[in-house]
């Protein structure tokens, strides 16, 4: 097994900066998953650890080795694609064993090879089939089982679950968790998915514009993200975002946003303080606005707000709830008990325990 570590690694095409002196590392055995919208350079930056694409400034390092200048198939690196490119006219048992019998491979260690990867994988009675006869739940675990038989130090995944359906994305992501965690392997995963990243991930890297935005745990970058463009990407409905102005004095501060005005909570005050009287983003997660009859106990009727019903959307187990404040719309997800109707005048309350606090002009978090 391996790190894989990059040292100030920029990739340009001509004028373009895709990757832009991202550093980062990632541990031995670790499952890091980059994510971020298109375009952000998340694949190129999957590329240039395969070698797929040449460094413009920076370093590579498989474990304690540069390989800046190494040629892709002296990496030990294994790599899934999007599409599957599985060969058409051999069976799923040659297209496991293709790459070991290129390395001349002995035959008694290729079969070995093929047969555990798939029993691992599940696809043992598929060996004889060619790759049409397939679903594509089974040829993505043959592309799966083809990096498998290679026992790299490191495996690369570029969003080799989005040609699936939503079910099966589903149950291949938990096979993928499963999977790392009987291999015991280095894995860097790419996805524009934040739904694969949390579930998925060891850690997470959020890449924007070719930059490193925030790098840490799944449930870090949830509660605590950097930035606003990290909150907004992170999780699903989006944040909820406010221009307000911090009000009030030290022992007491308040967020004004003109059509509401909910209190600080003790605990967030001094972090505040130096912001106080500034023009700033406040931000709630839709999950942390309550009906009233089912709020936690912990709430203060200083975090109420009136607000109109826009649109409801049911969903069986939850509710999301469209709500105008003045020239406001702001999303609740709340409990499937509430019983606001499309038009209703209502009361929520927000958890500001869980509030957020961004700079107007940077973005950066204050909270």
């Amino acid at each position: 097994m391996a790190s894989v570590t990059l040292d100030r690694l920029t990739k340009r095409f001509g004028q373009i900066v895709a990757v832009n002196n991202v550093t980062l590392e990632v541990r031995d055995r670790e499952f890091l998953v980059l994510v971020g919208p298109s375009g952000c350079g998340k694949s190129t930056t999957l590329r240039l650890i395969a070698g797929l694409e040449e460094v413009t400034d920076g370093n590579v390092f498989i474990g304690e080795r540069l390989v800046n200048d190494v040629a892709p198939k002296d990496r030990d690196i294994a790599m899934v694609f999007q599409s599957y490119a599985l060969y058409p006219h051999m069976s799923v048992y040659d297209n496991l064993a293709f790459g070991l019998k290129l390395r001349r491979t002995p035959k008694r260690e290729i079969d070995r090879r093929v047969q555990d990867a798939a029993e691992l994988l599940g696809i043992g009675q598929l060996l004889t089939r060619k790759p049409k006869q397939l679903s594509g739940g089974q040829r993505q675990r043959v592309a799966l089982g083809r990096a498998i038989v290679r026992e790299p130090k490191v495996f690369l995944m570029d969003e080799p679950l989005s040609n699936l359906d939503a079910k099966l994305r589903v149950s291949m992501r938990a096979e993928l968790i499963k999977l790392h965690q009987r291999l015991q392997t280095t894995m860097i995963y790419v996805t524009h998915d934040q739904t694969e990243a949390m579930t998925m991930g060891t850690r997470i890297a959020v890449l924007r514009d070719g930059l490193l935005q925030q790098l840490d745990t799944p449930q870090q970058v949830y509660d605590h993200p950097s930035n606003m463009f990290v909150a907004g990407f992170i999780g699903s409905p989006s944040m909820n975002f406010v221009e307000a102005r911090l009000t009030g004095d030290p022992d007491d501060i308040w967020v004004d946003a003109g059509s509401f005005k909910v209190q600080v909570p003790p605990q967030h005050r001094k972090v505040l303080v130096p912001h106080l009287d500034k023009e700033v983003f406040f931000g709630i997660r839709p999950e942390d606005l309550f009906d009233p009859k089912y709020s936690p106990p912990d709430i203060t009727d200083n975090s109420t707000i009136k607000a109109q019903v826009d649109v409801t959307e049911l969903l069986g187990s939850l509710i999301y709830l469209y709500l105008l404040i003045g020239d406001q719309q702001l999303v609740a997800v709340v409990d499937p008990r509430t019983e606001f109707k499309t038009g209703d005048d209502v009361t929520m309350m927000m958890d500001m325990n869980k509030m957020h606090i961004f700079d107007r002009h940077s973005q950066e978090a204050y909270l």
